[in-house]
């Protein structure tokens, strides 16, 4: 027996800044990254029921286990003795993983807050992320969504007035690079101070256009020289006419930001037509994060 059914989205998200700032005593690296949630996603069915199962059918077969976030998402729910009854889940997913979107998280995120809805938990938003941090650093950004400011591992979000809203053109170099590689080959040469953010976080304060040339990413030096597919697609997007284009993540996904669609659209299928995996999308708002949530129960 059922209690309920909703389809929801898990938006992708890309950094418009990241700066890994050093290593920490736990071992996790100090970041700060202004995150901006993208219309690419992944779209969850999710059916509430009496029994105390959890189980997740997912259309990618090596994310098709109980080690999937979703999964954890809800069980962690059930172990805080917030969730009473269990839950179906279905996963279509079309956020590339892994690619430095956040499809992983932003699925987690999406079950916590869906099933707080759902069950009209109450939750505050505070609670919500610190549940989130348990899963994965960047889940808390995703419990907003938006335009925010992310500080620590991930779990310090400060958000943010929403940026003007941009065309993306979102580019996969053909190679598969984890983020444990990438963290794990970073040496004291490769830090930075958050100077990058800092001024792209007072533009978005005070209401300024995006200074696209203050948009970096620490990570983007070194990936792109232990992994030249990612150099060579960052210059088949430039050549195709993409005035700057950044690294989401730890990579290896790549993104172009465009005030004209037409522009965006010239750079998408010149990128497409050199057999690039290429997604031509737009930055999401908070409100629509919010507004794409189920609707609370009646009382």
């Amino acid at each position: 027996m059922t209690a309920a059914a909703v389809f929801v989205p898990a938006w992708a998200k890309i950094n418009l800044t990241l700066s890994v700032l050093g290593k920490r005593s736990d071992g996790y690296h100090a970041l700060t990254s202004v995150m901006q949630t993208i219309s690419l996603c992944d779209t969850l069915r999710i059916e509430t029921t009496v029994d105390d199962r959890v189980t997740c059918a997912v259309d990618v077969t090596e994310l098709d286990n109980d080690d999937n976030l979703v999964v954890k998402a809800a069980r962690l729910l059930q172990a805080e003795e917030l969730l009473t009854g269990g839950v179906i889940i279905e996963l279509h997913k079309a956020i590339p993983s892994p690619g430095g979107l956040g499809g992983g998280s932003s699925d987690a995120a999406a079950v916590l807050t869906a099933l707080a809805r759902l069950r009209g938990l109450q939750l505050p938003q505070t609670r919500l992320e610190e549940l989130g941090a348990r899963l994965g650093s960047d889940v808390p950004f995703f419990v907003h969504g938006g335009t925010a400011l992310v500080e620590g591992r991930g779990e310090f979000v400060k958000p943010l007035p929403d940026v003007e809203p941009l065309w993306l053109v979102i580019a996969r170099p053909p190679v598969g690079i984890s983020t444990a590689a990438v963290f794990s080959g970073l040496t004291r040469d490769d830090y930075s101070v958050a100077l990058d953010t800092d001024a792209v976080v007072g533009a978005i304060r005070s209401g300024l256009p995006l200074p696209l040339d203050r948009l970096s990413n620490t990570l983007e030096q070194t990936v792109m020289r232990r992994w030249p597919p990612v150099a060579a697609t960052r210059d088949a997007l430039l050549s195709a006419g993409a005035p700057i284009v950044r690294m989401s993540g730890s990579g290896p996904t790549l993104f172009a930001p465009f005030v004209s669609l037409k522009d965006a659209a010239q750079v998408y299928e010149s990128t497409r037509q050199a057999d690039i995996e290429t997604w031509l999308c737009h930055t999401v708002s908070h409100t629509q994060v919010v507004g794409s949530l189920p609707a609370l129960p009646r009382t």
